[in-house]
Protein backbone atom coordinates (compact mmCIF):
# COMPACT_ATOMS: atom_id res chain seq x y z
CA UNK A 1 0.00 0.00 0.00
CA UNK A 2 1.26 3.54 -0.90
CA UNK A 3 2.17 5.85 2.19
CA UNK A 4 -0.45 8.43 1.98
CA UNK A 5 0.86 10.35 5.11
CA UNK A 6 0.96 14.12 4.10
CA UNK A 7 4.06 16.36 4.26
CA UNK A 8 5.20 18.12 7.51
CA UNK A 9 6.30 20.87 9.00
CA UNK A 10 8.71 21.61 11.17
CA UNK A 11 6.33 23.09 13.58
CA UNK A 12 4.43 19.88 13.76
CA UNK A 13 7.11 18.03 14.34
CA UNK A 14 8.10 20.34 17.07
CA UNK A 15 4.76 20.17 18.76
CA UNK A 16 5.14 16.30 19.19
CA UNK A 17 8.53 17.11 21.09
CA UNK A 18 7.19 19.38 23.31
CA UNK A 19 3.85 16.85 23.55
CA UNK A 20 6.49 13.69 24.37
CA UNK A 21 5.05 11.96 21.59
CA UNK A 22 7.61 12.40 19.27
CA UNK A 23 9.37 9.59 17.82
CA UNK A 24 13.75 9.88 17.47
CA UNK A 25 15.76 7.64 16.03
CA UNK A 26 19.60 7.64 15.24
CA UNK A 27 20.70 7.25 11.92
CA UNK A 28 21.86 3.98 13.54
CA UNK A 29 19.42 2.34 14.50
CA UNK A 30 17.52 3.19 11.50
CA UNK A 31 19.54 2.18 9.62
CA UNK A 32 20.13 -1.58 11.43
CA UNK A 33 16.30 -1.94 11.06
CA UNK A 34 16.39 -1.47 7.39
CA UNK A 35 18.89 -4.23 7.18
CA UNK A 36 17.23 -6.18 9.28
CA UNK A 37 14.36 -6.04 6.96
CA UNK A 38 12.38 -3.46 8.31
CA UNK A 39 10.64 -1.08 6.07
CA UNK A 40 9.09 2.71 7.24
CA UNK A 41 6.41 4.77 6.10
CA UNK A 42 6.79 9.07 6.71
CA UNK A 43 4.59 8.76 9.55
CA UNK A 44 7.20 6.46 11.60
CA UNK A 45 9.71 8.52 12.41
CA UNK A 46 9.58 12.39 13.39
CA UNK A 47 13.75 12.97 13.85
CA UNK A 48 16.49 11.31 12.72
CA UNK A 49 19.70 12.13 15.11
CA UNK A 50 23.25 12.13 12.57
CA UNK A 51 26.51 12.87 13.69
CA UNK A 52 30.47 12.27 12.28
CA UNK A 53 33.54 12.63 14.19
CA UNK A 54 36.34 12.91 11.89
CA UNK A 55 39.51 15.08 11.11
CA UNK A 56 38.32 18.49 10.48
CA UNK A 57 41.04 20.71 9.16
CA UNK A 58 39.06 23.70 8.96
CA UNK A 59 38.69 24.46 12.41
CA UNK A 60 39.86 27.10 14.14
CA UNK A 61 39.66 29.08 17.72
CA UNK A 62 39.29 32.72 18.19
CA UNK A 63 40.27 33.30 21.88
CA UNK A 64 40.45 36.56 24.30
CA UNK A 65 41.39 36.98 27.70
CA UNK A 66 43.04 39.25 29.63
CA UNK A 67 47.04 38.32 30.47
CA UNK A 68 48.82 41.50 32.60
CA UNK A 69 47.86 44.85 34.40
CA UNK A 70 46.80 47.83 31.39
CA UNK A 71 49.83 49.18 30.35
CA UNK A 72 52.40 46.60 31.10
CA UNK A 73 52.91 46.46 27.54
CA UNK A 74 51.85 48.33 24.30
CA UNK A 75 50.81 45.58 21.91
CA UNK A 76 51.66 41.79 21.62
CA UNK A 77 53.44 41.05 18.19
CA UNK A 78 53.65 36.83 18.55
CA UNK A 79 51.68 34.31 21.12
CA UNK A 80 52.25 30.47 21.61
CA UNK A 81 49.83 28.91 23.66
CA UNK A 82 51.56 25.39 25.03
CA UNK A 83 54.49 26.40 22.14
CA UNK A 84 51.81 26.73 19.58
CA UNK A 85 51.70 29.83 17.58
CA UNK A 86 48.56 32.00 17.65
CA UNK A 87 47.65 34.79 15.25
CA UNK A 88 47.62 38.08 17.45
CA UNK A 89 44.21 40.37 16.40
CA UNK A 90 42.51 41.31 14.85
CA UNK A 91 41.74 43.87 17.32
CA UNK A 92 45.09 45.32 18.15
CA UNK A 93 44.17 45.85 22.07
CA UNK A 94 46.53 48.67 22.71
CA UNK A 95 47.74 48.87 25.97
CA UNK A 96 45.15 47.11 27.67
CA UNK A 97 46.66 43.99 28.47
CA UNK A 98 44.29 41.73 26.91
CA UNK A 99 44.77 39.33 23.64
CA UNK A 100 42.78 38.87 20.87
CA UNK A 101 43.88 35.65 19.13
CA UNK A 102 42.84 32.82 16.42
CA UNK A 103 44.64 29.63 17.19
CA UNK A 104 44.41 27.41 13.31
CA UNK A 105 43.62 23.95 14.20
CA UNK A 106 46.39 22.81 12.16
CA UNK A 107 48.95 24.45 13.76
CA UNK A 108 52.12 22.13 15.39
CA UNK A 109 54.06 23.51 18.27
CA UNK A 110 57.25 24.94 17.45
CA UNK A 111 58.89 22.32 19.99
CA UNK A 112 57.02 18.94 19.73
CA UNK A 113 56.21 18.84 15.61
CA UNK A 114 53.90 15.89 17.51
CA UNK A 115 51.25 18.33 19.30
CA UNK A 116 49.39 20.52 17.66
CA UNK A 117 45.98 22.93 18.19
CA UNK A 118 43.68 19.94 18.73
CA UNK A 119 45.89 18.39 21.46
CA UNK A 120 45.69 22.25 22.69
CA UNK A 121 41.65 22.40 22.78
CA UNK A 122 41.13 19.05 24.50
CA UNK A 123 43.78 20.11 27.20
CA UNK A 124 42.00 23.38 27.40
CA UNK A 125 38.41 21.65 27.85
CA UNK A 126 39.76 19.39 29.98
CA UNK A 127 40.34 22.16 32.63
CA UNK A 128 44.25 22.06 32.11
CA UNK A 129 46.44 25.08 32.98
CA UNK A 130 48.25 25.97 29.83
CA UNK A 131 51.27 28.42 29.19
CA UNK A 132 50.87 31.93 27.48
CA UNK A 133 54.14 33.06 26.08
CA UNK A 134 54.24 36.88 24.49
CA UNK A 135 56.81 38.39 22.60
CA UNK A 136 55.77 42.67 22.33
CA UNK A 137 55.87 44.64 19.30
CA UNK A 138 58.99 46.12 21.30
CA UNK A 139 60.98 42.74 21.86
CA UNK A 140 59.52 42.31 25.43
CA UNK A 141 58.91 38.71 26.31
CA UNK A 142 56.33 37.83 28.89
CA UNK A 143 54.74 34.83 29.85
CA UNK A 144 51.63 33.52 32.37
CA UNK A 145 49.77 30.73 32.71
CA UNK A 146 45.37 30.68 31.97
CA UNK A 147 42.90 28.14 31.73
CA UNK A 148 39.42 27.64 29.48
CA UNK A 149 37.66 29.23 33.02
CA UNK A 150 39.99 32.46 32.54
CA UNK A 151 38.83 32.81 29.36
CA UNK A 152 35.94 34.58 28.70
CA UNK A 153 35.76 34.86 24.72
CA UNK A 154 36.69 30.79 23.70
CA UNK A 155 34.68 30.27 19.95
CA UNK A 156 35.37 27.06 18.26
CA UNK A 157 34.82 28.24 14.34
CA UNK A 158 34.36 25.71 11.84
CA UNK A 159 35.26 26.95 8.45
CA UNK A 160 35.42 23.53 6.57
CA UNK A 161 33.38 20.92 8.77
CA UNK A 162 30.76 17.91 8.13
CA UNK A 163 31.55 17.10 4.46
CA UNK A 164 29.21 14.70 2.82
CA UNK A 165 31.49 11.77 3.09
CA UNK A 166 34.64 11.99 1.75
CA UNK A 167 37.69 9.55 -0.08
CA UNK A 168 39.16 6.60 0.18
CA UNK A 169 42.93 6.77 -0.66
CA UNK A 170 45.68 4.24 -1.83
CA UNK A 171 49.06 4.59 -3.03
CA UNK A 172 49.73 2.62 -6.63
CA UNK A 173 53.62 3.98 -6.91
CA UNK A 174 56.29 2.05 -5.74
CA UNK A 175 57.46 4.07 -2.83
CA UNK A 176 55.85 5.28 0.22
CA UNK A 177 54.77 8.70 0.19
CA UNK A 178 54.24 11.09 3.04
CA UNK A 179 50.35 12.60 3.62
CA UNK A 180 47.53 13.78 5.77
CA UNK A 181 45.58 11.18 4.59
CA UNK A 182 47.62 8.84 6.71
CA UNK A 183 50.14 8.79 9.81
CA UNK A 184 52.99 6.62 9.03
CA UNK A 185 54.61 6.62 5.15
CA UNK A 186 51.80 5.36 3.25
CA UNK A 187 53.01 2.13 1.18
CA UNK A 188 52.93 1.95 -1.87
CA UNK A 189 51.77 -0.97 -4.50
CA UNK A 190 48.49 -0.79 -3.08
CA UNK A 191 49.20 -2.13 -0.06
CA UNK A 192 46.97 -0.21 2.09
CA UNK A 193 44.52 2.07 2.11
CA UNK A 194 43.20 4.91 4.63
CA UNK A 195 39.68 6.66 4.04
CA UNK A 196 37.21 9.26 5.82
CA UNK A 197 33.46 9.42 6.15
CA UNK A 198 31.30 8.03 8.57
CA UNK A 199 28.51 6.59 5.73
CA UNK A 200 25.37 6.57 6.78
CA UNK A 201 25.41 8.49 9.92
CA UNK A 202 26.67 11.51 7.97
CA UNK A 203 24.23 14.95 8.65
CA UNK A 204 24.56 16.14 4.77
CA UNK A 205 24.14 12.39 3.44
CA UNK A 206 20.33 12.31 5.63
CA UNK A 207 19.67 15.61 4.29
CA UNK A 208 21.43 16.47 0.96
CA UNK A 209 18.84 18.86 -0.18
CA UNK A 210 19.04 20.99 2.77
CA UNK A 211 15.76 21.36 3.57
CA UNK A 212 15.83 21.47 7.31
CA UNK A 213 19.86 22.04 7.53
CA UNK A 214 20.79 25.99 6.67
CA UNK A 215 22.11 29.39 8.27
CA UNK A 216 20.99 29.14 11.80
CA UNK A 217 20.25 25.67 12.61
CA UNK A 218 20.90 24.51 16.55
CA UNK A 219 23.97 21.93 16.04
CA UNK A 220 25.86 19.93 18.79
CA UNK A 221 29.93 20.69 18.29
CA UNK A 222 31.80 18.76 19.95
CA UNK A 223 28.99 18.66 22.68
CA UNK A 224 28.24 21.69 22.28
CA UNK A 225 24.95 23.70 21.71
CA UNK A 226 26.50 25.34 18.51
CA UNK A 227 24.86 26.68 15.18
CA UNK A 228 25.57 26.31 11.78
CA UNK A 229 26.60 29.74 9.98
CA UNK A 230 26.68 28.95 5.86
CA UNK A 231 28.37 26.26 3.74
CA UNK A 232 31.89 25.59 4.33
CA UNK A 233 34.80 26.37 1.88
CA UNK A 234 35.10 24.59 -1.28
CA UNK A 235 31.55 23.10 -1.20
CA UNK A 236 30.17 22.23 -3.74
CA UNK A 237 26.02 20.51 -4.68
CA UNK A 238 28.58 16.91 -5.02
CA UNK A 239 30.32 17.60 -2.03
CA UNK A 240 28.63 20.17 0.17
CA UNK A 241 30.09 20.65 4.23
CA UNK A 242 28.97 23.41 6.49
CA UNK A 243 30.49 26.04 8.51
CA UNK A 244 29.65 26.66 12.07
CA UNK A 245 30.71 27.96 15.68
CA UNK A 246 29.99 26.42 19.33
CA UNK A 247 31.31 27.60 22.52
CA UNK A 248 34.75 25.65 24.06
CA UNK A 249 33.33 26.12 27.39
CA UNK A 250 30.54 23.54 27.10
CA UNK A 251 32.46 21.19 24.86
CA UNK A 252 32.93 17.77 25.56
CA UNK A 253 36.92 16.20 25.44
CA UNK A 254 36.12 12.88 24.70
CA UNK A 255 35.01 14.50 21.11
CA UNK A 256 37.54 16.37 20.06
CA UNK A 257 41.55 16.35 20.23
CA UNK A 258 44.85 16.60 17.82
CA UNK A 259 45.90 13.61 15.53
CA UNK A 260 48.98 13.36 13.62
CA UNK A 261 49.62 13.00 10.24
CA UNK A 262 51.96 12.64 7.57
CA UNK A 263 52.49 16.29 7.10
CA UNK A 264 51.82 17.40 10.79
CA UNK A 265 49.09 17.75 13.44
CA UNK A 266 45.32 17.83 12.28
CA UNK A 267 42.44 18.37 14.54
CA UNK A 268 39.69 15.88 15.53
CA UNK A 269 36.17 17.47 15.52
CA UNK A 270 32.50 15.95 15.85
CA UNK A 271 29.21 17.12 14.86
CA UNK A 272 25.53 15.72 15.62
CA UNK A 273 22.51 17.46 13.71
CA UNK A 274 18.90 16.65 14.38
CA UNK A 275 16.87 16.03 11.39
CA UNK A 276 13.45 16.68 11.24
CA UNK A 277 11.50 14.22 8.36
CA UNK A 278 9.78 16.43 6.66
CA UNK A 279 8.30 14.73 3.28
CA UNK A 280 8.81 11.35 1.50
CA UNK A 281 12.06 12.56 -0.19
CA UNK A 282 14.18 12.97 3.23
CA UNK A 283 12.71 9.80 4.31
CA UNK A 284 14.49 7.42 0.83
CA UNK A 285 17.54 9.20 1.84
CA UNK A 286 17.29 8.43 5.86
CA UNK A 287 16.51 5.07 5.06
CA UNK A 288 19.94 4.97 2.30
CA UNK A 289 22.30 2.47 4.33
CA UNK A 290 26.42 2.15 4.17
CA UNK A 291 26.12 -0.59 0.90
CA UNK A 292 24.41 2.03 -0.74
CA UNK A 293 26.34 5.27 -0.37
CA UNK A 294 29.23 5.70 -2.77
CA UNK A 295 33.09 5.99 -1.58
CA UNK A 296 35.42 7.10 -4.57
CA UNK A 297 38.91 5.52 -4.30
CA UNK A 298 41.77 8.25 -5.49
CA UNK A 299 45.54 8.13 -5.73
CA UNK A 300 46.99 9.70 -2.63
CA UNK A 301 49.64 11.29 -4.81
CA UNK A 302 47.14 13.22 -7.05
CA UNK A 303 43.63 12.32 -6.26
CA UNK A 304 43.11 10.91 -9.43
CA UNK A 305 40.00 8.66 -8.96
CA UNK A 306 41.14 5.04 -9.55
CA UNK A 307 37.82 2.64 -8.87
CA UNK A 308 34.25 3.47 -6.59
CA UNK A 309 33.52 1.38 -4.08
CA UNK A 310 30.93 1.85 -0.98
CA UNK A 311 30.89 2.51 2.46
CA UNK A 312 29.50 -0.54 3.08
CA UNK A 313 32.52 -2.17 2.07
CA UNK A 314 34.49 -0.17 4.60
CA UNK A 315 32.07 -0.57 7.62
CA UNK A 316 30.16 -3.47 7.24
CA UNK A 317 31.07 -6.62 8.81
CA UNK A 318 34.51 -4.64 10.32
CA UNK A 319 35.44 -4.09 14.30
CA UNK A 320 34.33 -0.22 14.63
CA UNK A 321 36.59 -0.20 17.90
CA UNK A 322 40.22 -1.27 18.53
CA UNK A 323 40.26 -4.13 20.90
CA UNK A 324 43.47 -4.46 23.49
CA UNK A 325 44.62 -7.17 25.21
CA UNK A 326 48.32 -6.11 27.35
CA UNK A 327 49.32 -9.70 28.05
CA UNK A 328 49.80 -10.49 24.40
CA UNK A 329 52.61 -7.35 24.43
CA UNK A 330 56.10 -8.83 22.59
CA UNK A 331 57.99 -5.91 24.66
CA UNK A 332 59.65 -5.40 21.07
CA UNK A 333 62.53 -3.21 20.13
CA UNK A 334 62.50 -1.01 23.23
CA UNK A 335 65.97 -1.24 23.32
CA UNK A 336 66.31 0.00 20.25
CA UNK A 337 64.44 3.50 20.16
CA UNK A 338 64.58 4.81 23.80
CA UNK A 339 62.66 2.40 25.32
CA UNK A 340 59.77 3.46 23.07
CA UNK A 341 56.98 0.86 21.78
CA UNK A 342 56.46 1.11 18.31
CA UNK A 343 52.68 1.61 18.10
CA UNK A 344 53.60 4.53 20.95
CA UNK A 345 55.58 6.17 18.40
CA UNK A 346 52.70 6.05 15.33
CA UNK A 347 49.97 6.39 17.70
CA UNK A 348 48.03 9.58 16.20
CA UNK A 349 46.29 10.70 19.00
CA UNK A 350 49.43 9.73 22.02
CA UNK A 351 46.80 6.65 23.61
CA UNK A 352 49.81 4.14 23.70
CA UNK A 353 52.41 4.51 26.22
CA UNK A 354 54.86 2.61 27.71
CA UNK A 355 55.67 2.30 31.15
CA UNK A 356 58.67 0.58 32.20
CA UNK A 357 56.71 -0.36 35.39
CA UNK A 358 53.43 -0.88 34.44
CA UNK A 359 53.68 -2.62 30.64
CA UNK A 360 51.82 -1.50 27.74
CA UNK A 361 49.58 1.63 28.88
CA UNK A 362 46.58 2.48 26.40
CA UNK A 363 44.25 5.63 26.97
CA UNK A 364 40.61 4.21 26.00
CA UNK A 365 39.93 7.90 26.36
CA UNK A 366 42.03 9.40 23.75
CA UNK A 367 41.36 6.08 21.35
CA UNK A 368 40.06 7.55 17.46
CA UNK A 369 39.21 3.93 16.49
CA UNK A 370 41.49 4.55 13.34
CA UNK A 371 42.86 1.16 13.78
CA UNK A 372 46.85 1.88 12.57
CA UNK A 373 47.89 0.20 15.99
CA UNK A 374 46.01 -2.93 14.31
CA UNK A 375 48.35 -3.26 11.56
CA UNK A 376 51.58 -2.25 12.78
CA UNK A 377 50.90 -3.91 16.39
CA UNK A 378 53.74 -7.25 15.41
CA UNK A 379 52.41 -9.11 18.67
CA UNK A 380 48.65 -8.29 18.05
CA UNK A 381 48.05 -6.48 21.59
CA UNK A 382 45.80 -4.35 19.53
CA UNK A 383 43.34 -6.27 17.17
CA UNK A 384 40.06 -6.21 15.20
CA UNK A 385 38.95 -6.80 11.76
CA UNK A 386 39.00 -3.40 9.51
CA UNK A 387 38.41 -5.17 6.28
CA UNK A 388 39.82 -5.26 2.79
CA UNK A 389 38.83 -4.32 -0.90
CA UNK A 390 39.20 -5.39 -4.03
CA UNK A 391 40.12 -2.91 -6.60
CA UNK A 392 39.54 -4.08 -10.26
CA UNK A 393 43.46 -4.67 -11.46
CA UNK A 394 44.74 -5.23 -8.62
CA UNK A 395 45.87 -8.91 -8.11
CA UNK A 396 45.11 -8.71 -3.64
CA UNK A 397 43.27 -7.35 -1.65
CA UNK A 398 43.44 -4.08 -0.12
CA UNK A 399 43.85 -3.93 3.06
CA UNK A 400 42.32 -0.59 5.33
CA UNK A 401 44.77 0.21 7.69
CA UNK A 402 43.98 3.56 8.95
CA UNK A 403 40.68 5.54 9.22
CA UNK A 404 39.89 9.06 9.46
CA UNK A 405 36.46 9.23 10.86
CA UNK A 406 35.53 7.38 14.11
CA UNK A 407 32.07 6.10 14.04
CA UNK A 408 31.92 5.03 17.70
CA UNK A 409 32.45 8.03 18.91
CA UNK A 410 29.73 9.85 16.21
CA UNK A 411 27.39 7.55 17.12
CA UNK A 412 27.88 8.45 20.82
CA UNK A 413 27.37 11.83 19.38
CA UNK A 414 23.84 11.46 17.86
CA UNK A 415 23.03 9.19 20.59
CA UNK A 416 23.42 12.28 23.65
CA UNK A 417 21.52 14.56 21.02
CA UNK A 418 18.89 12.00 20.76
CA UNK A 419 18.47 11.91 24.65
CA UNK A 420 19.02 15.74 25.08
CA UNK A 421 16.05 16.49 22.60
CA UNK A 422 13.82 13.95 24.36
CA UNK A 423 14.46 15.50 27.77
CA UNK A 424 14.19 18.86 26.43
CA UNK A 425 17.56 20.60 26.96
CA UNK A 426 17.59 21.04 22.85
CA UNK A 427 15.49 22.77 21.37
CA UNK A 428 15.60 22.20 17.51
CA UNK A 429 16.02 25.70 15.52
CA UNK A 430 14.03 26.26 12.20
CA UNK A 431 16.94 27.54 9.38
CA UNK A 432 16.72 31.41 8.97
CA UNK A 433 18.26 30.98 5.80
CA UNK A 434 19.13 28.42 3.09
CA UNK A 435 22.71 27.35 2.17
CA UNK A 436 23.00 27.71 -1.19
CA UNK A 437 26.48 25.34 -3.23
CA UNK A 438 28.00 26.40 -6.33
CA UNK A 439 27.41 23.48 -8.91
CA UNK A 440 31.35 23.27 -8.96
CA UNK A 441 34.32 25.02 -6.96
Amino acid sequence: MEDSTPNRTFSEIQEKIDRGEVVILTAQEICDRVRDGETFELGDIDVVTTATSALMSGTYAVLSFKVAKPDTFTKAAKVWINNVPAQVGPCPNERIGILDLIVLGTEASIIDPGYGAGDLFRELVLGKQVLVEIETDEGEKLSSFTTLKQIPHAMLHASRNAFKNYLAFVNPGKTAVSTIFHSDKMNGNYEEMSFCGCGELNPLENDPELKTIGIGTKVLINGAQGFVTGPGTRSSKDKPNLAGVADMHNMDPQFLGGFKTGHGPDIITTWAVAIPVLDKEMLTHILKTDAQIPLKVVDVRNRQPIFEITYGDVWDKTSHEVKFKRELCLKCDLSHVENLCPVESICPVKAVKWDTEKGLQFDRSRCFNCGLCVSRCKGKTFFGSFGSIELEGVNHKVPVTLRQSDRVTALKAARDLKHQIQNGQFKMTQPVGKIYFPDKH
